[in-house]
């Protein structure tokens, strides 16, 4: 919930809170207020301004993050936290891959990669993808993929992910972030609908101008323009979901992005 000033918010945190527990007792549960936290958003230039909230006689805990869902999620929405407990899953699935190597066949090994480290990457990723401390994910993917394929330290993983046909880090972000932009068409406007004169672009997402960072990475803004920069081969496609998404996979495995701006930038003229 969000709120132009502390009053206003508080004012509506307790009715929430109220609302709740109205809800749990005639549900016959219990809202335990003890084991109940809070997260006050904040961006990194931010007073620290501290928001107190008693209720039935009981401080409720102020946190710094949390875990909600699988994601641990911070204040500050740098996802710092969350990178660094994937990148610890990662580490494993990496030494099990190594461990394991010598032992499967390369069909085999895809199969452990897909199972394991593939979707601790994929877990959540729409929300994270876009930080900056992704990159600590590519790398360690970079890494299993250097393992299964018996490659030097040294050597580009840009082959390596085509052949093998997986998804390098950034690309695998885009594929679920557009997925979710096709399943969700109904969140999102196109130029069309905003603009009375017809453009080349009418039939692109409408993105509003923002000034916040933390918004220009979020979900809706990110896939509206990811989006826009797809080949218009593929957005034909848009209300064909199934033929859609086996496309835009194709196209993910042949031209592999290491990161976003690369696919940003990409010339859809030569494809």
């Amino acid at each position: 919930m969000t709120s132009a000033n502390q009053v206003e918010l508080k004012t509506t945190l307790y009715k929430t809170l109220s609302d709740l527990n109205s809800w749990f007792k005639t549900n016959l549960l219990s809202l335990n207020i003890n084991k109940t936290c809070f997260l006050h958003f904040r961006n990194n230039n931010s007073i620290d301004n501290t928001l107190t909230i008693n209720y039935m006689n009981k401080t409720i805990t102020n946190v710094p993050s949390a875990k909600f869902l699988g994601l641990l999620i911070d204040d500050t929405l740098s996802w710092d936290k969350n990178i660094n407990q994937i990148a610890t899953k990662l580490s494993s699935a990496c030494y099990a891959v190594r461990a394991l190597t010598p032992l499967l066949s390369v069909k085999a090994l895809k199969m452990l990669y897909f199972s394991y480290a593939h979707s601790i990457i994929s877990y959540g990723i729409i929300f994270w993808g876009a930080s900056a401390k992704s990159i600590k994910i590519f790398r360690l993917q970079k890494k299993i993929l250097r393992i299964m394929t018996k490659s030097k330290k040294t050597e580009s993983c840009r082959k390596l992910f085509k052949q093998m046909e997986i998804l390098p880090f950034y690309s695998q972000y885009i594929f679920p972030l557009l997925m979710y932009v096709v399943k969700n068409k109904h969140l999102f406007a196109k130029n069309w609908e905003i603009y009375s004169h017809n453009t080349r672009t009418a039939n692109n997402l409408h993105f509003p101008a923002a000034n916040i960072s933390k918004y220009k990475k979020g979900a809706y803004y990110m896939g509206s323009k990811i989006y826009n920069q797809l080949p218009n081969h593929i957005k034909s496609l848009v209300n064909r979901e199934n033929i859609f998404k086996k496309a835009l996979l194709r196209f993910l495995i042949d031209n592999v992005f290491y990161s976003v701006d690369e696919f940003l930038n990409y010339d859809v003229k030569n494809i």
